[in-house]
């Protein structure tokens, strides 16, 4: 049964899948933010895995693993972005490679194909938005192999960019993340909350079955890209601070502080 709040998340992207990558494929900074996590992700996938990716929106990262000669199932709460996905994969001659399902996080239990897959994939915060992360974490380990990966974008309870908001005066968003409360967000007026969770509490809930590999920050030195046309309005500056977080990005505060925080960690054989 869909809780209310993943009600509204559905609502929202339904009414943005048609216009979401007009919103958000040009700006600098989103560009930076999705190569940051393939990068990443390439890291450890082998040949020809096979990924379940959760919230996979209008299916900009499937298609991109999928020309790269893997397999992956995308799902997403949202009929809107499922539909939008679909017409994509069609359009790119990937049905080979890339199966899709309207299917929440919160339910995998029931999902169509349960793998087992080689990696499971959640990008830009979709985590972000159940107060029971620990139940979809828990709901990873019977479909995905030993050896196999998780790759988890998500936003952590402080952000060094958000703090900053304090010189501004808008000490409601400077201060939201802490203090374990859940955010308001809105998407196309429809609103709906998000939770904040560190590194520790994911590392925690899968202690049993998994081992971290990498954490990176996202976003920590670079703005984030609500700062809306940064990286066209500052050139210069943006390239620097793009060279800044990539000596910095797996180092202490920067790791955890970021926007975001990239998170890898292997399940054990």
């Amino acid at each position: 049964m869909t809780i209310p709040n993943e009600q509204a998340v559905a609502e929202a992207f339904d009414k943005q899948a048609p216009h979401f990558d007009e919103l958000y494929g040009e700006d600098e900074i989103i560009r930076y933010k999705r190569q940051r996590v393939r990068d990443h992700v390439q890291k450890f996938l082998s040949p020809s895995s096979s990924i379940l990716e959760l919230n996979a929106g209008t299916g900009e990262d499937a298609i991109f693993f999928a020309k790269l000669e893997h397999s992956v199932h995308a799902t997403d709460v949202s009929v809107g972005m499922q539909l939008t996905l679909k017409e994509k994969v069609a359009r790119e001659d990937l049905g080979e490679l890339i199966t899709h399902e309207q299917r929440s996080y919160t339910d995998l239990e029931n999902l169509f194909d349960r793998g087992p897959y080689d990696f499971i994939f959640s990008n830009f915060a979709g985590l972000n938005c159940t107060e029971d992360l620990e139940k979809v974490l828990r709901s990873f380990n019977p479909i995905l192999k030993p050896g196999g990966h998780v790759t988890l974008v998500i936003l952590p309870r402080l952000c060094f960019w958000e703090l900053l908001l304090v010189f501004k005066g808008k000490f409601k968003t400077a201060f939201r993340r802490l203090g374990g409360r859940s955010a308001s967000a809105k998407v196309e007026g429809r609103r709906f909350k998000c939770w904040y969770y560190n590194p520790s509490f994911i590392k925690k809930i899968l202690s049993k079955d998994v081992e971290p590999m990498l954490l990176e920050g996202l976003c920590c030195i670079v703005p984030p890209s609500y700062i809306e046309g940064f990286g066209e309005k500052h050139p210069r500056i943006f390239k620097k601070l793009v060279s800044m977080e990539k000596r910095w990005k797996q180092s202490w505060p920067w790791r955890s502080v970021g926007d975001y925080y990239i998170l890898t960690l292997r399940k054990r054989n």
